[in-house]
């Protein structure tokens, strides 16, 4: 055997025992999951925006009718022309 096979065997080892310890730190993952999952993004608050007509003929105004319609935090969007607005949504069109 090479020293060079050595070394790369000592580095898939080594990589590999640094994913499985990684998994048994479960608090750190919730804690993570929970920070992904409250946030909102465009999709999710243009999908509640396509609830809402369908509950109530109209496109909503404000984020603050779609309260019921998604959880997370939508603080960053805003309604324009009945479609979200904010972080990582496209323009709408004029």
């Amino acid at each position: 055997m090479h020293v060079s096979h050595i070394a790369v065997a000592a580095t898939v080892t080594l990589s590999i025992s640094a994913v499985c310890y990684s998994q048994f730190d479960t608090r750190k993952a919730e804690q993570q999951a929970r920070a992904v999952a409250d946030k909102a993004t465009c999709r999710s608050v243009d999908s509640a925006i396509l609830a809402y007509v369908g509950a109530h003929g109209d496109a909503p105004t404000t984020t603050a009718q779609l309260a019921g319609y998604l959880d997370g935090n939508i603080t960053a969007y805003r309604i324009v022309r009945g479609r979200a607005a904010g972080p990582g949504c496209t323009p709408p069109p004029r």
